[in-house]
C-alpha cells in the first residue's frame, strides 16, 4: 500500500501491484509539488480550480491523484495495462467521484492523445524508464498546450530526451538516480 502525501487525502492508502509499476515515491512526490506550486505562485497561474491533471504513463495513479487530493479538478489518466488499469480504476473509485477522472487505456507511442488541452495545468510524464521516446512526446505536446501548463518529466539520470524549440526548462532536480525536469512554453 502507498500512502497519499498532501491534501485532503494526506495519508489514505491506495493499493499497489508489485509487477508492471514503479510508483513515484513521496519524497519526490512532495518536491514535485512544491516545485511546480511554487513555480505558479510566481508566475500568477492557476493550477488547481477548474483545472486538468494529465497523467501520461499513469501507473497505479499516484501522482493523478495526490493532484486530486491537492484540489485539482479533474485528472485524466493515460495506461496501457490492463492488471495496472483495474488497480487505477480501484483507486480512483476509492477517492473520486466520476467527473473527476477519466482512464484511457492507450499505447503513447502511436501519440494517440485526442483530448483538450485547453484547461490542462499540469502534464506529469513517467514513462517505463530507456523505453520511450520522450523527446517525440514533448514535441507532440508542444503544440497542444497553453502557455500556463507546466510539464513535469520523471526520468532516469541516464535517459537522455531533447527539448523542442517552443518548451524551455524552468529547473531540473536528481534524486538518487532520478531527474524531474520542469517545462513551459518559451
Amino acid at each position: 500500500m502507498i500512502k497519499l502525501s498532501g491534501g485532503k487525502f494526506k495519508r489514505r492508502q491506495i493499493e499497489s501491484i508489485s509487477q508492471f509499476v514503479r510508483p513515484t515515491a513521496s519524497f519526490k512526490r512532495e518536491a514535485f509539488f512544491s516545485i511546480i506550486e511554487s513555480y505558479a505562485t510566481k508566475n500568477s497561474y492557476e493550477l488547481y480550480q477548474k483545472k486538468t491533471f494529465l497523467d501520461l504513463f499513469a501507473g497505479i495513479g499516484t501522482m493523478g491523484l495526490e493532484a486530486i487530493s491537492r484540489g485539482i479538478e479533474k485528472v485524466v489518466f493515460f495506461e496501457n495495462n490492463y492488471e495496472v488499469i483495474k488497480v487505477l480504476n480501484k483507486n480512483c473509485m476509492k477517492l473520486c467521484n466520476k467527473k473527476q477522472y477519466k482512464i484511457f487505456n492507450e499505447d503513447l507511442e502511436q501519440l494517440n492523445i485526442h483530448i483538450e488541452f485547453k484547461n490542462i495545468s499540469i502534464i506529469y510524464i513517467d514513462p517505463p524508464y530507456n523505453k520511450y521516446n520522450i523527446s517525440n512526446l514533448l514535441s507532440f505536446l508542444q503544440n497542444k498546450i497553453n502557455k500556463d501548463t507546466i510539464i513535469g518529466i520523471e526520468s532516469s539520470i541516464k535517459d537522455y530526451f531533447e527539448i523542442p524549440n517552443k518548451l524551455k526548462l524552468i529547473k531540473k532536480k536528481k534524486y538518487g538516480r532520478t531527474n524531474l525536469s520542469f517545462l513551459v512554453l518559451s
